[in-house]
Parts: structure tokens; sequence; C-alpha cells
């Protein structure tokens, strides 16, 4: 099998001649390096493209200025109603949103009187990437679910205290928010894209609890899933975070695949237990950790605990992972080709 073969046999919950062993993404690789190129060929990785043409819930007629003062860039949302205003600071070693342009109800509703006019996706990147890689890996396009806008707007008290202050405002910003993601989605399917990465599920999880991510995730994401499945596209979930209390709920979405399934003590994911709840409709993926695993431990130790998940998980309806985290570097790369070995003994020993 090829690697896409692989992939596309597990994420279908069927049996490929190995498990994949699927890093998300080239980490800090140079992407056109002798170590990118060695990964690509010898794993099963997943490859993101983006699909471009605007912020698909904004609206391509959004008044939006930035300006730099110092270290500090600011981003100003004009609204019929009044400015909003997002705050992003940057240090020697990182940076961070430190001002929100939502506090209250109050102000989404000045978001949402921005007069919106749909943007039109552009799929030129998604499809040459995918030309590009042919056989080699699975090519996703990232998608942010309806979720997002909330999160992204608000900071993540103010989501918490607006979510128990007024949840029917905040399922409102969802619904608003569902319907021009699920518009701007069912556009680029219907122009090739066959493979898509959902985000956001996990500011629910996470931020929200289970009630509100049955009413603001598994109700409008099984729409948005719906779309995809329509043009015979594949719908890959990510969401971070102890997974013990969504797994079914993330399955009744009707997604095909769930990333990364995080093992503790990171995560809450015992893999044998979560293969039985979901894994006849739901291929699995990951259970690694990219930096504290495969990035940090020796071959040997990395080579030992990918064989624990393979007896764990068994040989469908699973891919071999991390975290998706992008952050491993040429010892990680390294570390995930070792682990094929390890799938192609697991395979030998599979009837």
């Amino acid at each position: 099998m090829t690697s896409r073969e692989r992939i596309l046999a597990a994420i279908h919950c069927q049996q490929p001649d190995r498990v994949p062993v699927s890093p998300f993404g080239l980490g800090h690789l140079d992407p056109n390096g002798e170590p990118a190129r060695r990964l690509i060929a010898l794993t099963d990785p997943f490859i993101e493209a983006a699909v471009s043409g605007g912020n698909p819930v904004l609206g391509a007629s959004a008044d939006v200025t930035t300006e730099q003062q110092g270290n500090v860039t600011i981003t100003t949302y004009h609204t019929p109603a009044g400015d909003l205003v997002s705050r992003y600071k940057r240090t020697k070693m990182t940076g961070a949103q430190v001002d929100f342009p939502l506090k209250t109800t109050a102000d989404m509703e000045k978001l949402l009187s921005i007069p919106y006019e749909a943007p039109e996706p552009d799929v030129s990147a998604f499809l040459a990437r995918k030309d590009e890689i042919g056989e080699e890996a699975l090519v996703l396009a990232g998608v942010a679910d309806a979720m997002c806008f909330p999160a992204e707007y608000f900071s993540p008290e103010d989501l918490c205290l607006a979510w128990a202050d007024d949840p029917t405002a905040i399922e409102q910003m969802v619904a608003v928010a569902a319907e021009r993601v699920n518009r701007w989605v069912e556009k680029a399917c219907a122009a090739g894209v066959d493979a898509w990465r959902i985000i956001g599920g996990e500011y629910a999880s996470v931020q929200l609890g289970p009630d509100a991510f049955r009413r603001l995730v598994v109700r409008y994401d099984t729409e948005l899933v719906d779309i995809m499945h329509h043009y015979g596209a594949i719908a890959y979930f990510h969401n971070h975070g102890p997974m013990r209390n969504f797994l079914d709920d993330i399955a009744a979405i009707g997604v095909d695949a769930l990333d990364p399934l995080e093992a503790p003590p990171w995560g809450d994911t015992d893999l044998r237990v979560a293969m039985e709840r979901i894994g006849d409709r739901v291929c699995l993926v990951g259970n690694l950790d990219d930096m504290e695993v495969i990035e940090k431990l020796s071959r040997q130790e990395v080579q030992d605990i990918a064989r624990e998940r393979l007896e764990a998980a068994g040989p469908r309806a699973f891919c071999l992972g991390g975290t998706a985290s992008g952050t491993y570097t040429e010892k990680g790369a390294d570390n995930f080709i070792a682990m094929v070995e390890v799938a192609e003994d697991y395979a030998r020993s599979c009837p």
C-alpha cells in the first residue's frame, strides 16, 4: 500500500497492510530539506494545506485595521455599533494575546452587526500540495468550526463567564458562525477539497464541559461533517485534553478520525477503552506525545512505547502518531521513522 492508501484504509476502519505511522505535519524540519523528504518517504504523514480566500465568519467586507505600538499589535474591528479592540504582545521569548475584543455578550452584538459578505474559498494551494505529495501522505485542509468564533474573540475567562451568564447568546453566536462556515466549506468541497481537519471542539470540552460540548459542538459540527461527507470528503477531528467524557459525543458527530487522544499524564485516554467504545466507527490517531516522548526519549524507549500502543489499539482503525503539536525536530522525525519498524513487526504477527 502507499501511505495515502494505508491512511485511508485506517480511516475507513479497515485493516491496512500495517498500521500507519503518522506524524502531523513536518514539525520544525525544513520542508525542502533531506530530513523532511526522508520522513515523508518512510512514514505516513498527515500534511495540512491551506484553503485561503478570507475569513469565512467575519466575511469579505469586514473593516479591520491593525497598527503597531512597540511590541504590541493592535487590531481594531470597526462595526456599525462601535469599535472593538484586540492587543497582541510579543517579548523576546514568546507572544500572547493580552486583550480580547469581546468582554460581554453586549460586545458580541457589536461584532455580529458587521455587514456580512461571504468570501470565496481559494483551493489552489490545497490542490497544488496534494498534487505535489501524491501518494506519500494524506493532505488535509484545516477548518475552524463554529465554536472557534466565540473562543477567538472572548478571553478564556470571559468565555466561561458568558456561557454561565447567557448561554443562549453564545449559542446564537455559534449558530451564525456555523451557517457561514458551512457555506464556505461546501464551496471548497465542490472545488475539490477532499479531506478536512476540524479544530475548535476543545474550547468547549476543556473550558465549558459536556453540556456545552453537545450544544455548541455536536449540534453544529454534525451539520458540517454531513456537508463534507455529501461531497465524499474525509472529516478528521482534532481535540486536545481529557477525552473520556467526550468520545461517544464525538463519534455521534460522524467524524472519520480523531486526534490526538493524549495518554496520561497529559490526557486521560486509555487506548484500549477508547477503541472498545468508538473504534468501530472512528479511526483513532495519536496517543504518543510529540514533545515528551517522541522528541525526548531514546529510539528504543520510543519503539517500546509504540509497541504497547499497537497492542492496545489493534491492527485496524488506528494511526500511530503524536499530539499534532508541530514542535518536533530531526530527533523526533528519526523516532517516527523508527516506529515504522515496530509497525511492520506488529503487522507480521497479525492474522
